[in-house]
């Protein structure tokens, strides 16, 4: 291992090849290359093996990730898939959208001035490699259950339960409201962080491995949730969060102000080749306009970005905190940056400008006073700070809230909580209603992709262990 490893100390910490900015604005292709073998090698050898890898500690999923360095550093990637995969669904999905920066690489215990080692490039190369040598297989269960579960939502939550649910042998039924499988992954990243088949060649996989999928069926719509645990011995709900926060100011209501999720779902399917009418006819295209992002997070990022490649004149991002304060991933920031897009740090809009269609955003500055409960500053406006930026399309990127589930599901005994989230019993992720799980955003409110596959997997493991106990109650009975 000392041959192989601690090479922090002399080898410089690297990433694939990024594309020139300028090449990455004429198209929505990944922005990174791949690891050549011997980098991706060198790379995972600058881990230091330390004994508490905080690393592993500060991943939702608690990857082995040392262990899988050590394996890649040493030739052995088809052994460094198996560890990789044992704790994740996802590893080659996760190594290019977690923010690595905020999780596993913004913990490594080596010393900042040698720079973490290159985690998320190095997770992405070693499935990308095993999915090239056909390493992975679909999932074969050693014994076929007569035990059936409903997985309401195809995104990465449900996706994860349904791959683990199918390794013990239950009969798995995936339910999604819309034509593909995939949920966020597939309609709300962009394809300059992760391309789309990437995510199909995994429920391609699935689909092989026995899931089945039924697209285009929405719960409370096409089937009641009644329906559903009539048909199945337990069900999942798994359908994340897709209602969007609204900002209160004068002018909101204006043509050209639009849903950060409605813009990034338009270009999203332009890039699958769909025909998108709001997009044909320029409300969502950003073409030759001024774009004004609202927001800090990751989704923000998405849409300054997407942007940029749909050709903008100019696209600003307003976010009311300092960079320090933003809760989206540095390393997209600085991506967006290179990219052409302005950050307007400390300021919030307080009026649209317009007749019928936005030409304006008017803003004031902010001020960030005392921390509050959560350790952020809390931000407050300053008295005759106002300017204007110009606008010709604004898009709200505030984060999204649960919708009304026990009204879309036609439910009303589906209990959630004062956010409107799921109410669940934490031990065993139970609802309200018996045999009813949930998972992910529904239940933690909107968060990140790890977290949902880590949701999916624990749901998995009670979904089980409740079904060992009706199988076990039902056999009693029948005697």
């Amino acid at each position: 291992m000392a041959e192989r490893m601690l090479k922090f100390v002399s080898v410089e910490k690297g990433m694939p090849d990024k594309r020139e900015p300028a090449a990455r604005r004429a198209d929505f292709d990944e922005i990174y290359g791949e690891f050549a073998r011997e980098k991706a090698a060198e790379q995972a050898g600058r881990c230091s093996q330390c004994g508490i890898p905080f690393c592993q500690v500060h991943c939702p999923l608690s990857n082995n990730i040392p262990d899988w360095l050590k394996l890649t550093a040493e030739g052995r990637l088809e052994e460094a898939y198996e560890v990789s995969s044992a704790t994740n669904n996802f590893p080659e999905i996760c190594g290019r959208i977690c923010p690595q920066d905020r999780l596993c690489e913004g913990n490594c215990v080596i010393e900042k001035g040698f720079e973490s080692v290159s985690i998320g490039a190095v997770e992405k190369y070693i499935t990308d490699t095993a999915f090239e040598r056909g390493w992975i297989r679909p999932v074969k269960p050693r014994r076929e259950l007569d035990q059936s579960v409903g997985i309401v939502g195809g995104g990465p939550g449900g996706l994860a339960a349904a791959e683990q649910l199918r390794r013990r042998g239950y009969q798995v039924q995936v339910y999604d409201r819309h034509d593909r499988i995939g949920g966020l992954l597939i309609y709300g990243i962009p394809n300059f962080k992760l391309e789309k088949h990437i995510v199909e060649r995994r429920t391609k996989l699935l689909a092989e491995s026995g899931v089945t999928f039924h697209c285009n069926v929405e719960i409370g719509r096409d089937v009641s949730l009644a329906e559903l645990r009539q048909r199945h011995d337990a069900v999942l709900i798994a359908s994340g969060v897709y209602g969007a926060r609204d900002i209160k100011a004068p002018g909101v209501g204006l043509d050209g102000i639009h849903a950060a999720l409605d813009y990034l779902v338009a270009s999203n399917r332009v890039g699958l080749g769909d025909s998108v009418p709001a997009f044909a006819d320029g409300t969502l295209d950003a073409r030759g306009k001024n774009v004004v992002v609202i927001g800090g997070g990751d989704t923000a990022m998405d849409c300054v970005r997407t942007a940029v490649r749909q050709g903008a004149k100019s696209v600003r991002c307003l976010y009311r905190r300092d960079r320090a304060n933003m809760p989206g991933s540095q390393r997209e920031v600085q991506h967006a940056e290179e990219e052409g897009v302005e950050f307007v740090w400390l300021s919030a809009p307080e009026a649209f400008l317009g007749d019928r269609r936005i030409r304006g955003v008017r803003a004031h500055r902010i001020h960030l006073g005392v921390a509050d409960s959560s350790g952020r500053q809390t931000p407050s406006a300053i008295e005759g700070s106002s300017f204007s930026v110009d606008a010709d399309m604004a898009i709200k990127a505030l984060g999204f809230d649960p919708e009304d589930l026990p009204v879309l599901f036609g439910e009303p005994a589906l209990e959630v909580t004062q956010w409107g989230t799921l109410k669940i019993n934490h031990r065993t992720m139970m609802t309200s209603l018996e045999g009813v799980f949930a998972a992910g955003d529904v239940v933690r409110g909107a968060s990140l992709v790890v977290w949902a596959v880590r949701d999916g997997r624990d749901a998995a493991d009670s979904i089980r262990t409740y079904l060992q106990a009706k199988a076990s109650a039902q056999s009693l009975a029948a005697d």
